[in-house]
């Protein structure tokens, strides 16, 4: 064979291995083994997330944490067993204050009623984030499904991968890059701070102890919205258990208020004030601001779909689990 031949060879057989996670996640992809399995999903979140509509920002960063760690697995939803000795990605720090996993185990219940042993708990973690977002009014994106369940979860691995909130633009870059994300979909996908809430602790270091001095603040927050923090709802830096919101005012609505907020420096997060550190990052910002909330929705869109195929196992590899804080 030609040295030519030779190497188009090598790029084709390395272009079949580098697409073959995409080539089988398909649109429907149960349509066959379990026709009713997207619906009745669907179903289950339309009845429960109206009841309790906080938990549509954490089933979305549940999806996150689950993707950012193995590729969107489901690992993140394993527990710890006595037999493995084994800490799971669920005891991880970043994980500590996840929630959803109930929610999770109530619909695997359901689907696997109808078809036993066919639809990934992968799969239902991607699809239940989805349908959550639209039952709040946000927007509605494709989710090809296929995945499979992986198998191994460790805690080290999700304390490495899972951007902390004290993230400043250059480890947030490295982190989407690595798992293939660029800055417009880092900037995207932190839209999803639109809905939901956290905990003090996730940002107190900004109101009381930003240089490791004591009564030291973060410049880059606006000073009458750290003051409204501090007399208002995180009243010391040892609180953890008081809630607030991450986009005050509107937190139960996708909407374009998360990145207003961006602009007159009243991000939560150092790792939202970050996205206005760059040209480049606070240019896609403006645009989001200056377009229309249908604009953002197809935007956000994309981006979840990228992310919903990050590092996927698909065909033989993993399994199905039937339970989906086991392995089988």
């Amino acid at each position: 064979m030609s040295t030519f031949g030779l190497g188009f060879f090598v790029i084709c057989i390395v272009g079949i291995f580098l697409d073959a996670s995409h080539a089988q996640l398909q649109l429907n992809f149960y349509a066959k083994s379990c026709p009713k399995a997207e619906k009745i999903i669907q179903d289950y979140v339309h009845k429960h997330i109206p009841k309790a509509p906080s938990l549509a920002a954490a089933l979305l960063r549940l999806h996150f944490h689950d993707c950012f760690v193995k590729g969107c697995d489901g690992s993140v939803l394993l527990n710890f067993t006595s037999s493995t000795k084994n800490q799971t990605e669920k005891v991880a720090i970043p994980n500590q204050t996840l929630r959803g996993f109930s929610f999770i185990d109530g619909v695997k219940k359901i689907v696997e009623a109808e078809c036993p042993g066919v639809v990934s708990c992968a799969d239902i973690v991607t699809l239940v984030a989805r349908d959550s977002v639209v039952v709040t009014g946000g927007p509605f994106w494709n989710v090809p499904t296929g995945r499979r369940d992986g198998k191994i979860s460790n805690a080290s691995e999700a304390l490495a991968n899972i951007p902390p909130p004290t993230s400043n633009l250059s480890s947030l870059q490295t982190s989407f890059a690595n798992k293939g994300l660029d800055l417009k979909d880092l900037v995207l996908l932190s839209g999803a701070h639109t809905i939901g809430v956290s905990h003090c602790s996730s940002f107190s270091t900004r109101l009381y102890n930003f240089t490791g001095v004591l009564g030291t603040q973060d410049p880059s927050l606006d000073s009458e919205y750290a003051s409204n923090l501090k007399g208002k709802k995180c009243k010391s830096i040892n609180d953890n258990t008081t809630i607030v919101e991450m986009d005050p005012g509107s937190f139960r609505t996708f909407d374009l208020s998360y990145y207003k907020l961006l602009l007159k420096r009243r991000g939560l997060f150092q790792s939202d004030a970050a996205l206005t550190t760059s040209a480049t990052t606070k240019s896609f910002i403006n645009q989001l601001v200056k377009g229309s909330l249908e604009e953002f929705n197809a935007e956000f869109a994309k981006a979840m779909e990228k992310m919903g195929r990050i590092e996927v196992k698909t065909g033989s590899a993993g399994e199905i689990r039937k339970q989906c804080a086991f392995v089988n």
